[in-house]
């Protein structure tokens, strides 16, 4: 039974694990999800930004005012490229994260087979004791049934 203890112990431990590790995926995710939006964000204003300058370009514009709008288009790309690092990165937490949740329910899936594997060899092996006690009192009773009608046909 100490065997069975120590798999459930370990199984208890098991489970702890995975679900700490689903909770670390939720986590992620979210943090993924908070970077796409992010990301999103950025592209939408770029876009509108585009828009509205060639809207306004248009009507008139001073070198001036094009070499600013420039840098600003610039200084965005840049947001938008150091945004699809941090997206990037988020992807990989998150694979990671998922690979670990399912490294855990692996684990955890094993030991209750071989929890499962040692439950049924020890009730295999009572089953054989019980059997064996059963068959050694029959033949007690029938050395004492076959004793007794000697003993009595003698008489």
């Amino acid at each position: 039974m100490s065997a069975v203890k120590s798999f459930l112990l370990a199984i208890d431990l098991s489970t702890r694990k995975r679900d700490e590790a689903a909770q670390d995926l939720m986590r992620v995710q979210s943090a993924h999800v908070f970077a796409q939006d992010q990301m999103n964000q950025l592209e939408v204003y770029a876009a509108e930004t585009a828009s509205r300058w060639t809207a306004c370009a248009q009507v008139g514009t001073t070198p001036e005012l094009m070499r600013h709008h420039y840098q600003f288009l610039d200084r965005l790309q840049h947001a938008i490229g150091l945004q699809q690092g941090v997206l990037a990165n988020e992807s990989r937490k998150v694979a990671q994260a998922k690979r670990l949740v399912l490294e855990a329910e692996f684990r955890l899936v094993s030991l209750k087979q071989v929890l499962k594997k040692k439950q049924a060899g020890l009730a295999l092996i009572q089953t054989r004791r019980e059997q064996k006690q059963m068959d050694e009192f029959a033949a007690l009773q029938t050395r004492r049934t076959s004793a007794g009608h000697f003993s009595g046909n003698q008489l």
